[in-house]
């Protein structure tokens, strides 16, 4: 059976729609007793290819060589961001025999998975469980019958098939720029339930300035036989201090579908802000016979509103909403991120000063929505209706279901904010991408269903312009100083559109960067650029051929361009006072199959941290306008040497949201400067210094409440004119890095150089590569005429650079590094 005939079967319906509410519960519940919740983390052997799953995973070994793996897991974390080769796109396996010990009569035992892209299927032994198309939603399977069939001691033979092969009717598209990942990258759960359990429970608040709160909770049951006699519930209330504000117990019959349980009225209530993010506890237990279930989760008061044309309040007061998007993507381990790398991840966001996060572009693991609750971030999620048009029946179908899953098993969160519709599906030689009315049709169909399953919250949708009236709020591409014009057309390019839609966001602007490259001058680009026209982002201007002159194209790839467009964007933000909210794109960079002529290939470098959370010097910009906690940074600590002419003035940029900044060059005063944000660049944190030749240091201080702030960076000045590149020097840096520098006849560095470099090892050694920065691919563009790599080193090697038009350069390495 195909794929589309067995989604429509009954097969489908009876062993995923009958299950998937369970996600909503346990995406909340607090099951932490290995009694009744096991995350399934190790164990797992894992293959790449194709098998048949009635009989291969559990045999045929003579044939198959297994990897032994933890979850989560995503195969793609590897070869994602490899140079040379695109991303796997196929089948991927995973096999492990799980012990099952139900501690309760007549219960039910549960897989819960976080997610697996792209289609997953399950399978027990030879036997077919379920199949769950989509990469992003929480599922669940019960697989109570399987495990009945074991003998006594026996273990569960558990295989699951993960495929990212490509697929025309699933979302998101081919086209979409991102990776789209395979396996199980989300954990996995084993969870035992009694014979009736909850399968859901929601809190829906109730709040208006100045009024008391009411809080209803509702619940489904789960039970796969008929529930005889009564039910008894206690619903309870919890405050931030975790104090007991309200209680009630219920007796009733068993129901079907989502029912109340209980309503409470909360007087003057706690309020959930970026600010201050307070949380209460919603806590409820059912007792069926001698069993027990019991859920919890946290939910928020507060009370949101966007005012037509106009800005965003929360609680009655206007709010800029500040932030950035993310994809659940990171070096080595790619969508299969561990936790503490997830909660470093918007830590550092939080620490930035953004109070929102557009989820690009995808519904993304609940740990993610737990974080912006207890930091306070508001989230945009939405449904990977990514780069495309509309499918038939089943693409539709499975639109709806991955919105309703997403609504449902988010929407407990005061971080959410707006439910996404999609993204982009406006794009060229997409699927029915040019059939405008059908676009129409089932956008407007997502935007009821999402009122309908949540009154409370707005939907939103970028970049779609023939649509921009169905959304409750929508962005516009706006692009000025990137895909088309300059920077400085930003804010009239907003009060274009400020009358064109009800509600309007900013979401998605910005500026590749290659970190360690940077300009003493404006990028020469710019006397070329079209000015007056469209700011926006059009078809394929992506791409690195075609079209008008544009900075995305033939623009040099600075940081220091990065950071003046980032600087130019946020004054211009700060002085917009109508405006509800600016996301910058991407928090992060992260791998994409569509751009392999990057600086890095496949990786999409606009991210204000490189893919491995390093920060870029854009991410200091940002702190400068949006942190609360006083910060100080010179630009410039990844630029080594700078250049010039003997006595040429050149621009020394310090970022603070500090009041003044004196700045010492050699240990000299160079004077102070007032921080005022009118006055671009760097908020008037700039001076003009002529450098000594070879190395000058250039240190800031700051006074703050008593306390004083330092920032430094020392470099060499290079006043020598640079000629024809003419070799590579290789140097090790340390035991593991090894640098390269292209150089002139005269040994002078071609600081202008963006040559592509590609490095290889022989011997007893491996390149640390496919990591997705600047300094951790085989084959990347220089810095300023330099680059770098590490080697993991067993003995003795011989290292190489290529670049074209000169000769081979080799170093031979030797001694082991870990």
């Amino acid at each position: 059976m195909d794929r589309r005939a067995f989604l429509k079967s009954g097969v489908f319906a009876g062993t995923v729609c009958a299950t998937k509410g369970w996600a909503s519960l346990l995406a909340e519940e607090r099951l932490n007793s290995e009694a009744t919740h096991r995350e399934l983390a190790t164990g797992w052997e894992f293959y790449r290819g194709p098998l048949d799953g009635r009989y291969q995973p559990w045999h045929s070994e003579e044939l198959l060589t297994w990897e032994q793996v933890s979850l989560p897991h995503c195969f793609n974390a590897y070869d994602a961001c490899d140079p040379d080769v695109p991303a796997y796109r196929g089948d991927g396996w995973y096999r492990s025999k799980v012990a099952v010990m139900n501690p309760y009569q007549d219960g039910r035992t549960l897989l819960h998975f976080e997610g697996a892209g792209q289609t997953a299927e399950v399978w027990v032994g030879g036997e077919h469980v379920t199949t769950h198309v989509g990469g992003y939603a929480e599922w669940v399977v019960d697989v109570t019958e399987s495990c009945k069939r074991l003998k006594a001691g026996e273990a569960l033979p558990l295989s699951i098939k993960c495929s990212n092969g490509r697929d025309v009717q699933r979302m998101p598209s081919d086209l979409s720029d991102f990776t789209l990942y395979g396996g199980v990258y989300r954990p996995v759960h084993l969870v035992y339930v009694p014979a009736v359990s909850l399968d859901a429970v929601h809190t829906n608040v109730t709040w208006e300035p100045g009024k008391d709160a009411t809080v209803e909770v509702t619940a489904r049951l789960y039970a796969a036989h008929p529930v005889a006699g009564e039910l008894s519930l206690t619903a309870r209330i919890l405050g931030p201090g975790g104090r007991l504000v309200a209680e009630k117990n219920v007796s009733r019959a068993a129901w079907k579908g989502e029912e109340a349980i209980a309503s409470f009225p909360l007087p003057k209530p706690e309020l959930w802000t970026p600010q201050s993010p307070k949380l209460y506890r919603c806590q409820l237990v059912l007792r069926g016979g001698a069993d027990e279930t019991k859920v919890e989760h946290k939910f928020g008061v507060r009370h949101t509103r966007f005012e037509d044309h106009g800005p965003f309040f929360l609680n009655g007061e206007r709010l800029l909403l500040k932030g950035t998007q993310r994809h659940e993507d990171g070096s080595n381990y790619a969508a299969a991120l561990p936790a503490e790398e997830i909660r470093r991840e918007f830590q550092m966001m939080k620490a930035m000063g953004a109070n929102i996060v557009r989820l690009a572009h995808y519904q993304q693991r609940r740990l993610v929505l737990e974080l912006c609750d207890e930091l306070g971030i508001f989230v945009w999620e939405e449904v990977p209706w990514c780069r495309s048009g509309v499918g038939d029946e089943c693409f539709k179908e499975l639109g709806r279901g991955m919105l309703r899953d997403m609504i449902d098993q988010h929407r407990n969160h005061p971080s959410a904010l707006i439910w996404g519709l999609g993204n982009e599906d406006d794009w060229p030689t997409e699927l029915n991408g040019s059939d405008h009315a059908a676009i129409r049709e089932y956008m407007t169909e997502l935007r009821d269903l999402s009122h309908k399953l949540d009154p409370t919250r707005m939907t939103g949708y970028r970049r779609c312009d023939f649509a921009k009236d169905i959304p409750d709020v929508y962005s516009p591409s706006i692009w000025a100083g990137w895909y088309s014009g300059i920077y400085p057309e930003y804010a009239a390019a907003l009060e274009k559109a400020r009358p064109t839609v009800k509600h309007l966001m900013h979401v998605e602007w910005g500026a590749d960067n290659h970190a360690g490259r940077n300009a003493e001058d404006p990028d020469p680009v710019l006397k070329h650029i079209l000015t007056g026209k469209s700011t926006a982002e059009k078809g394929f201007d992506y791409k690195l051929t075609g079209g008008d002159a544009r900075v995305s194209r033939d623009g040099t790839w600075t940081e220091t361009y990065a950071c003046d467009l980032f600087d130019w964007y946020l004054k211009t933000a700060e002085e917009t006072n109508w405006l509800a909210g600016t996301l910058q794109w991407c928090f992060k960079d992260f791998s994409t199959p569509l751009r392999p002529e990057n600086p890095v290939p496949r990786v999409n470098q606009k991210g204000l941290l490189l893919r491995d959370m390093t920060p870029k010097e854009g991410y200091y910009v940002f702190q400068s306008y949006w942190a609360k906690e006083p910060m100080l940074r010179v630009f410039g600590h990844n630029w080594p040497v700078r250049w010039g002419k003997v006595g040429q003035e050149r621009m020394v940029r310090v970022y603070s949201n500090c009041s003044e900044v004196e700045l010492f060059v050699n240990g000299v005063s160079a004077g102070k400067r007032t921080r005022d944000s009118k006055d671009f660049p760097c908020a008037g944190l700039r001076w003009s210094i002529a450098f000594r030749e070879g190395e000058n240091t250039v240190k800031a201080v700051t006074r703050v409440a008593g306390r004083e702030l330092t920032d430094s960076v020392t470099f060499r000045y290079e006043t020598r004119a640079w000629g024809k590149p003419a070799k590579v020097m290789l140097t090790r840096v340390n035991a593991a890095t090894v640098k390269a520098e292209l150089v002139d006849a005269d040994g002078v560095l071609c600081l202008d150089s963006r040559a592509q470099i590609r490095f290889a090892v022989a011997g007893e050694a491996k390149l640390i590569d496919n990591v997705g920065t600047p300094d951790g691919s085989r084959a990347v563009q220089l810095q300023n005429g330099r680059a770098q790599i590490s080697v993991k080193l067993d003995g003795a090697a011989q290292f190489s650079a290529v670049v074209a038009g000169v000769a081979p350069a080799f170093l031979l390495l030797a001694g082991g590094t870990a």
